[in-house]
């Protein structure tokens, strides 16, 4: 198994390896040891149906069935098997960490069931082979079959970079195979693409982990096909007498290839529209495409796609995808609080496609955007146990609403034990069991540090192995700093190739200094940002959001940073007429919401008023976290009649906000980020 190949860009900043990356951090660690000793443990136990009063997953019992252990039928959705490769991506990454024979020992039996419900030909789906033998690849449009083949490729290669085992990765090298034999632009071969795109980025991964240059001319393909005319999808729908098996039986008079980002060639494509998922799935490979082949016009189109999507349709939580229906965008600046989807794994595909711009382009903007969506919307999707999820993270809460309102059933109140499609928490756990990638990237010269969250991390740098230690206060406290640990000649890669560089630290007289730079992201939400090099204030070079640092770096040298916590205001866009009038609130990464428990009900008759100051304040439910308090204002009416001509009373009262990602964790009630400002 070869390293990762010669990128088109020879300063591209990539990845550390995620076994040379150790969190040590205070707010991070809860959620990294809640994965791997809650989370990973009880959604197991989802996958086998044996989570009191949750919605079965079917799917373990259907690989059972596939692979002829026992008999029966087909249960959940056609993509149900990507449940258990996303709990096996989750579990590789872990491995990498703390590597745990018995959690070992449960994959790898997994594994096994996987590929005995493996076809001769390669081909592993349990729907098709259970359910619809004769029909695979016969429905590209509906029916997901690269889209799970794409997840159980990424279950892979991340099971073989935590584990070294290839059990698994040969599992995925027969079915990319033969999916690189049956389509493609060959004759006798099938120009046709998925409905839900994933298996392009996972492509990808196979590509770097293997070397095989042919899985990333098949990604190529793929992202390159779609759109074109004559219109796979729509041919395809043609052919089977356009039905949908989401509607048996009803014949439809359209198609709509906008939905799956289908309705022109990606590289003509503007806006973010469709299905939110599939779109950042999407332009996560576009990225990964144009950087591995030094491809301009993939970029362009990128930056295209990110400019409209986080300019115009990006929720202030980080969140995408505005409406329920077809969970999508839909136009600029209609982003509505009380009825939005913003689905968990939006965000999570989000802060994929802002990685892979990193690479491209250091630049805080895509930073900036991982970091939101990261701290607030991500980590929203899972509760404090563990083992209740949200699918839904909306930016305004009224139970009632969501209980009475068939246009908010979407809306939940509380989190879930577990979904009948459970796409989002296996993909929070594969997310924050994977943290250490998205917290630095390098060049042989550069290591950029994208995220202030406390870590050892040691990388090849100006010739040397260097080992960093980062302490950060965040995101309660605006202090980090960056203490280089070690130097030593480099040493050996390790048994498992993978896009860093890890090797023993070796001492020695030539291994005293390096000289490197760091670069520290500076955020947009830091007003006042100030730096010291080993306690002395210093101005770094400050371009594209990143404050570079160049010199010969010893043992014990330091680089802080220190950001500006004051909590601050957030307005929205003038179209955006959701948040006329309205503010929110954020201090550091956290955007803050009002909860009932605090405030009473309803949220809605509350203001704040310009002047009132916002005071940082602990908590008496958690000792760990800030809350902000205020001086806001409730109005009351009349309560006997719907109407009145009497204006309403304003009455003073001292208004509470928490951070976004902590709500729903007391008693349930109502929720809204936005508050209306008054003079």
């Amino acid at each position: 198994m070869t390293n990762m190949p010669n990128l088109a860009s020879a300063r591209a900043a990539l990845p550390l390896d995620l076994r040379s990356v150790h969190i040590q951090d205070s707010y991070w660690n809860r959620y990294v040891e809640l994965i791997r000793t809650t989370v990973i443990p009880y959604q197991w136990e989802a996958l086998n149906d044996r989570v009191p009063d949750a919605e079965p997953s079917h799917a373990i019992r259907n690989f059972r069935i596939a692979a002829g252990l026992e008999e029966g039928e087909f249960g959940g959705f056609f993509f149900q098997d990507t449940d258990l490769y996303k709990w096996l991506e989750a579990v590789g990454y872990s491995l990498a960490g703390h590597p745990d024979a018995d959690l070992e020992k449960v994959a790898d039996e997994a594994i096994e069931l996987i590929a005995g419900a493996q076809l001769d030909d390669g081909y592993v789906n349990t729907y098709f082979t259970v359910a619809k033998p004769g029909d695979r690849w016969t429905n590209l449009l509906d029916c997901h079959e690269m889209y799970s083949a794409g997840h159980l490729i990424e279950g892979a290669v991340a099971y073989y970079h935590g584990t070294g085992k290839m059990r698994f990765l040969d599992v995925a090298r027969r079915l990319a195979d033969h999916i690189d034999e049956r389509f493609g632009p060959n004759p006798g071969q099938l120009r046709g693409y998925d409905g839900h795109q994933e298996l392009e980025l996972a492509l990808v991964k196979l590509y770097e982990a293997t070397g095989e240059r042919r899985y990333l001319e098949l990604a190529s393909f793929q992202i390159e096909e779609r759109g074109q005319e004559p219109n796979y999808l729509v041919a395809e729908w043609e052919k089977r007498g356009r039905v949908s098996p989401w509607n048996p039986g009803a014949v439809q008079k359209s198609v709509n290839m906008a939905y799956h980002q289908a309705h022109k060639p990606v590289r003509e494509q503007e806006v973010a529209i469709g299905h939110a998922v599939r779109a950042v799935y999407m332009y996560t490979a576009m990225a990964d495409l144009a950087l591995h082949k030094g491809d301009a016009g993939l970029l362009a189109a990128c930056k295209r796609l990110w400019s409209n999507m986080t300019n115009k349709q990006m929720y202030v939580n980080g969140s995408i995808g505005s409406t329920h229906h077809g969970e999508a965008f839909t136009f600029d600046y209609d982003l509505p609080n009380d009825t939005n989807y913003s689905e968990t794994c939006a965000s999570i595909g989000l802060i994929f496609f802002a990685r892979r711009m990193l690479q491209l382009e250091p630049k805080g903007e895509y930073a900036d955007v991982m970091e939101r969506a990261l701290y607030n919307t991500v980590t929203a999707g899972i509760a404090g146990d563990g083992k209740h999820y949200f699918y839904v993270n909306p930016m305004e809460v009224w139970p009632a609403a969501s209980e009475g309102n068939p246009g908010k059933h979407h809306v939940k109140a509380v989190r879930q034990k577990w979904y009948g499609c459970a796409c989002c928490p296996p993909n929070v756990a594969r997310l924050l069991s994977s943290l250490g990638h998205y917290i630095y990237t390098a060049n042989e010269d550069t290591l950029y540090a994208h995220l202030y969250i406390g870590s050892e991390a040691t990388h090849s740098l100006g010739g040397k192995q260097v080992t960093l230690s980062q302490k950060s206060g965040l995101p309660w406290a605006g202090e980090a700093g960056f203490t280089v640990a070690a130097i030593g000649a480099v040493g050996t890669v390790g048994a498992v190739g993978t896009v860093g560089t890890v090797g023993a630290v070796q001492g020695g007289a030539d291994a005293e200094a390096a000289t490197f730079t760091l670069a520290l992201r500076v955020p947009s939400w830091s007003k006042a940002t100030s730096f010291t090099l080993n306690g002395q204030p210093v101005q770094p070079e400050v371009t594209d959001g990143y404050a570079r640092l160049t010199r010969e770096w010893r043992v014990g040298d330091t680089f802080a940073i220190s950001l500006d916590m004051e909590p601050r205001r957030v307005y929205s866009h003038s179209q955006l007429r959701a948040n006329a009038g309205r503010v929110a609130l954020q201090r550091g990464p956290l955007v803050y919401a009002f909860e009932e428990t605090d405030n009473g009900a309803p949220l809605a008759a509350l203001s704040l008023p310009r002047a009132s100051a916002l005071r940082p304040v602990p908590s008496d439910w958690r000792s760990d976290i800030v809350l902000l308090e205020m001086d806001g204002i409730r109005l009351s009416g009349a309560e006997d009649s719907l109407y009145s001509g009497e204006p309403p009373t304003a009455t003073p009262q001292k208004l509470v906000a928490i951070p976004y990602t902590l709500w729903g964790n007391r008693k349930p009630g109502e929720m809204s980020v936005w508050i209306r400002e008054t003079p």
